[in-house]
């Protein structure tokens, strides 16, 4: 069971959790951070995207964010990425080489797995600059099934 900081719209916690699950099933505003990997190759910016597993929540099958995850209650937005990067793709970085690109907010419901996924959040966005071969990267907990790197024109 994950715990969460309820945030308030600029992303600061107001001192009061709430469970993963729960924040989902009634759409209550919570802390992410988004982790996009960027490198040069062949004098063109290259952004990896990540394949979500089957087993995800929300958007299953589909690519995305090249690592992003939910603040635990207490954590802060550096701390956090700097462990989903470590935990989806298995990669070990300092905060220090995170770039802070700002905060994002939010909002979207959908249905997945037959349930509805109400998401509200505040996301720090940051950009950490990577030359890594889709094979170094490692997917240790399992919600990432391949990453791929796409030219950023490509993507966009």
């Amino acid at each position: 069971m994950e715990i969460l900081d309820i945030c308030d719209e600029l992303g600061n916690p107001t001192g009061k959790t709430v469970e993963r699950e729960i924040a989902h099933q009634q759409g209550i505003l919570h802390r992410t951070a988004h982790v996009w990997i960027l490198r040069k190759k062949e004098n063109k910016i290259q952004i990896l995207l990540q394949k979500r597993s089957e087993q995800k929540d929300s958007f299953p099958g589909c690519y995305d964010i090249s690592s992003a995850g939910h603040i635990p209650a207490g954590d802060n937005y550096g701390q956090s990425a700097v462990r989903e990067l470590k935990e989806e793709l298995g990669i070990v970085v300092r905060e220090s080489e995170l770039i802070d690109c700002g905060n994002r907010r939010f909002h979207f419901e959908e249905i997945f797995h037959g349930r509805l996924f109400k998401d509200n959040q505040v996301s720090k966005i940051f950009v950490l600059w990577k030359d890594l071969e889709e094979k170094d990267f490692v997917f240790v907990d399992h919600e990432v099934s391949e990453v791929k790197w796409l030219d950023f024109e490509k993507c966009y």
